[in-house]
C-alpha cells in the first residue's frame, strides 16, 4: 500500500508537495472497487506500513493511503516482530505478535504471539509448545519441558527438534490439546465405494440443452 505511487507524482519533480494525493486516490479507487469485490466474492489483501504522525495527542503511529482502506477494510491486522529467536549466536527467526485491531465479522481486539522460522515460516511445533504449556498439557519447570514425566528437553528450541523426531508423541499432545480447546476434526466426506455410488438408468444428455 505504502509503495502506490499516483501518476502525477512520477511526473512531477523530486520536492514537489502533493498534499493528500494517495489518499485521494484510494478513496476512488475504494469506491469503485468495492462492487466488484463483492460480486466475484473475492479477497483483497492491503499490506501497508507506519508512520509517525507530527505532533497531536494519542497514538504517534498511522498508516498511509487516509482513512477510506481503514473504513472500507473488514479486517485489519497490527503485525509486529516483538523478539529474537536464537540458536547459539545466530538470530534463526522473529517472535512475532498479531492484534486485530478491526473485525467486521467476528470480536475484534484479540491478539496471538507465534514464531516465524527463517526458511520454514510459522512454527507449528512453536505453537504446540506454548499452547500445550498454558493449558498445562506441556509442564514447564524453568528452562525444562515435559509431558507425563517424560523430559521434552531444556529451551524451547531442543523441545522443538524433540517433537519434529517424536511426530507419535506429538500428535498425542495436540489431541489432548484439541480436547481441552473443544476441537473435533470431523471427516467432511464420508468414504465411498464407487460400486455404492447409484447411477442413473439413463445417461444420454437431454436435447434441449446447448453446449
Amino acid at each position: 500500500m505504502a509503495a502506490l505511487t499516483p501518476r502525477s507524482e512520477i511526473e512531477g519533480d523530486m520536492g514537489d508537495a502533493l498534499p493528500g494525493l494517495q489518499a485521494r486516490l484510494m478513496s476512488q479507487a475504494l469506491r469503485k472497487l468495492t462492487g466488484s469485490i463483492t460480486k466475484t466474492k473475492s479477497m483483497v489483501l492491503f499490506i501497508n506500513q507506519i508512520r509517525m504522525k507530527i505532533g497531536g495527542y494519542g497514538n504517534p503511529e498511522t498508516t498511509t493511503g487516509g482513512n477510506a482502506l481503514k473504513f472500507y477494510s473488514s479486517v485489519r491486522l497490527d503485525i509486529r516482530r516483538v523478539g529474537s529467536i536464537k540458536k547459539g549466536d545466530e538470530v534463526i527467526g522473529n517472535e512475532t505478535r498479531v492484534k486485530v485491531v478491526k473485525n467486521k465479522v467476528a470480536p475484534p481486539f484479540k491478539q496471538a504471539t507465534f514464531d516465524i522460522l527463517y526458511g520454514d515460516g510459522i512454527s507449528r511445533y512453536g505453537e504446540i509448545i506454548d499452547i500445550g504449556a498454558e493449558l498445562n498439557v506441556i509442564e514447564k519447570a524453568g528452562a525444562w519441558y515435559s509431558y507425563n514425566g517424560q523430559r521434552l528437553g531444556q529451551g524451547k528450541e531442543n523441545v522443538r527438534e524433540f517433537l519434529k523426531q517424536h511426530e507419535e508423541l506429538t500428535n498425542e499432545i495436540v489431541a489432548k490439546i484439541r480436547e481441552m480447546k473443544g476441537v473435533h476434526i470431523r471427516s467432511l466426506v464420508p468414504s465411498v465405494d464407487e460400486e455404492d455410488i447409484p447411477m442413473p438408468d439413463d445417461m444420454s444428455m437431454p436435447e434441449d440443452i446447448d453446449l
